[in-house]
Order: C-alpha cells, then structure tokens, then sequence
C-alpha cells in the first residue's frame, strides 16, 4: 500500500493558488513530476489514445478535478480524486468527512468480488427437467468456465456457482435463465464474465435441449457489495444557531422521508450518487454500471426507497450507514488507459478493488449527509449558490480576478443569474471597473 507522507486534513487548501495545491498534493501523495503533468493536462490523455478507446472519435472533453480532504477510512487516511462538474460536491464532502473523522472516520467493509452472469435459455423442451440436468452438471460447465482467463484463476479467482431460475412470467412464456457467479479479483469483470458466459453457451443448449440467447453480466452487482459506517458526535453537528440535538433530528427526519416515499429516495439516493460517481469517473471506471446497481439495488424489495440509513446511538451521537453494490475495477480497461484515472488510484494508494470500492461507499455517505445536513437547516441553495455563481460568472463574461469578484457579488445580491451578471459586467466596464 502507498504511504503518504501525511494525512488528508489540509487546513486553508481551497485558499491555496493551483501550484500551491498541487505541489502540496504531490508531496502527500508521493506523485511525481509525470504525475503532475498528467493532472495539469500536459500529458494527459490524448486524442490518438482516445481514438483506441471509443469509435468514431473527433475530440476530447474534459471535467473539473477536485480532491476530497479530511477523509479517514479504516483508519487510514485517504485523498480522494473527484470528477465532478457541479459546485458544492467536493467541498461538502470534505466537510463531512471532517465531522466524520472526530468520531474515528468511516469504518467499511465489502463483500467479495463476485460477478453475476446471465445466460437467457428459449425454446426448452421441459423447463424443470432442465433446471436438474443443469444442477447435475454444474461441476462441468463451472470447469469449463474456468478455462477462459488462466491468470484470474491463479490470482484466486473464477466460478464460484451456478444458478438456475425460470421465468414463468414474461410477454413470451416461461424460459430459462442461468446465473454463472464468478469472482473477477480486482477486475470490473464485464469482459472476463461475458467470455465465460459465451464458453458454457454449447453445453447449456446441449444439457436444456434449448437455445441460449443472452449471454451477458447483471450490473445488478448484489453479490459484490460495499458498506461503510459512521458516527458524528453530537457536538460537532451544532453550527450558527442550530443546537446538535436539531441538526441530528432534522437529519434523522429528512432520511425518515426518503426511506417512505420514492420521489423522495430518487432525490435523496441522486446526492448519494454526487459523491460516488465522482470518485468512479476520476478512476477510470464505469459509472453507469454503478448507477444501475445502485438503483436497481435500492428497489430490490419492490418499492424503491434510500441506500442510506441515519439514526443516533445510546449516546446521542449520529450514526449513519450506506450499502450499495459496487462492481469497480483497478486493473484494465480505461483505470489502465487513461493517464489521469492511474494517477487517481496511485493518490488514493488503494491495491485492490475492494478497497477502492470501500473510500467510494464512503465518500458517498458524507455526500449524503453533507445535502441532509443542509437541507434541514440553512437549505441547500445557499451554500451550493454560492459556489454556483463562479461558473455563473463565467458564462457571463468574467475572465481572471474578476470572476471572483462578480460571484461574491451575485452572491451578497442573492441574485445568482447570467443576466444580472451581464448587467454588472456592463456597469464595472463602463466605469473602467470591469478590466
């Protein structure tokens, strides 16, 4: 595991200049001079690159980078990367990870890696005399799986089971469908599970009598979980006029309304996601994968409701939990690829998938409590439009140090729109003020 040379608390860095914060980074996270380069886009990924990783490729389009403070997961503590184009991400999770961190940080845990396959079987002759003759041949067509990828398997990984379920239910009549579980290691596992789903194809046909169709991963991952934990003590949760006991209540309150109600828990689990997707786009995975998961997941007793739980202990403390399926990889694919995605992991110092998994459940969690703890007292536009209002100021016109000084003047005007930015620009300029 990389050591850093320090922690992930940085008091003042968001006042640091962009030098300033990435030599500082450099120094924690033992990054070298190439590393550098690649975050500042002077050898970051280029466009023959590109040209090798998707089709028909005529440019490259690049998101804001941002590094998460204050984070301590098991015990150790963790920079986190975040690709994120929304104000407000970055900076509330490194608060809450602060409040985290005086309670001992995030404690998370995960399931192993294991893979679902799905192999769709039509047209057989006698649906529950192929559930047997499959169940009977397992061993065979878990052995004939294990052929596709020899390194995984001495890397301790491959099958692990098969399942057979039928679908009695369907616009086409009852069919068969296998579940090939597969343990991927520190893979995503889509290509190494697809392979082996296409392997055993011929000799399901010839145990089922019928014909296999889809052959395909389920990103519903719910074998390949990821949990973290936390507990703010009461005393850190006051602020301004708000006691603990009322930002602990409200919080409790607010999760009380997403776990009962749907248009709630699709908002409240979005915030969740802020911080999740952000950690799996800096590093190079398949964010979309995780958001099937994820929402497939929280509706996996037949009513979608939240990821998270929040309540208090003996003590009073807040206590809050997340659990979500989370099927990232750090080996292959674009984690390889990409320039920027391998200085990510390399900052982060994670060595397997399952550790990356566990700091993304977590940076998820304080994202979540970071728009909670808004939401029930000073609201969550007022923070989140202030910092909108740099890129406000932006779209306005704003170029070099006026930018700054247009956002905080939107913000004290609690006008936060492009066309009073305009009309200020107008006035600075016409009173030789605007340059």
């Amino acid at each position: 595991m990389t050591k850093h040379s320090s922690g992930s608390r940085i008091p003042g860095f968001y006042n640091l200049n962009l030098e300033e914060r990435l030599v500082e980074i450099a120094r924690r996270g033992d990054l070298s001079a190439c590393d550098i380069a690649i975050l500042k886009g002077d050898t970051s990924l280029t466009l023959d690159q590109a040209d090798h990783m998707i089709e028909n490729v005529v440019g490259l389009f690049s998101l804001p980078l941002g590094i998460a403070l204050n984070f301590v997961v098991n015990s150790r503590e963790v920079l986190v990367p975040m690709a994120v184009e929304e104000p407000s991400v970055v900076a509330g999770a490194s608060f809450m990870a602060k409040l985290v961190r005086a309670g001992g940080g995030f404690i998370a845990d995960s399931t192993a890696p294991e893979m679902i396959a799905q192999i769709q079987v039509l047209d057989v002759p006698d649906l529950d005399s192929a559930c047997k003759k499959v169940l009977e041949g397992k061993d065979r067509l878990l052995s004939e799986s294990a052929q596709v990828d020899p390194l995984l398997i001495k890397l301790g990984g491959g099958p692990r089971d098969l399942e057979v379920r039928i679908i009695q239910d369907s616009p086409i009549g009852p069919f068969l469908v296998l579940h090939l579980i597969y343990d991927v290691r520190d893979a995503m596992g889509a290509n190494a599970i697809n392979t082996a789903a296409e392997r055993i194809a011929p000799t399901i046909e010839e145990l089922t009598g019928g014909r296999t169709l889809l052959r395909i991963l389920s990103n519903l991952a719910d074998r390949r979980l990821a949990r973290a934990r936390c507990t703010i003590p009461l005393s850190k949760l006051a602020f301004g006029d708000y006691s603990g006991a009322e930002v602990r209540d409200g919080i409790i309150a607010a999760w009380a309304f997403a776990i009962s109600d749907p248009y709630r828990a699709a908002t409240h689990n979005k915030g969740i996601m802020n911080g999740v997707d952000a950690v799996v786009i800096a590093t190079g995975n398949d964010w979309r994968a995780i958001e099937a998961g994820a929402h497939a997941y929280a509706a996996r007793n037949g009513t979608y409701t939240s990821l998270s739980s929040w309540g208090c202990d003996e003590s009073g403390n807040l206590i809050g939990s997340l659990e979500m399926p989370m099927a990232v990889g750090i080996v292959g694919g674009a984690t390889k690829v990409h320039p920027t995605a391998g200085v990510a992991l390399k900052l982060m110092g994670v060595e397997t998938a399952s550790q990356l998994g566990e700091i993304i459940v977590s940076v998820g969690l304080a994202q979540n409590l970071a728009a909670l703890r808004a939401l029930t007292t000073e609201g969550i536009q007022r923070g989140h439009m202030n910092l909108h209002a740099r890129q406000v100021a932006i779209a306005a016109g704003a170029e070099g140090d006026i930018i700054e000084r247009l956002a905080e003047q939107l913000a004290a005007e609690n006008s936060v729109r492009v066309d009073r930015a305009e009309e200020i620009l107008k006035e600075w300029r016409n009173n030789g003020t605007g340059d």
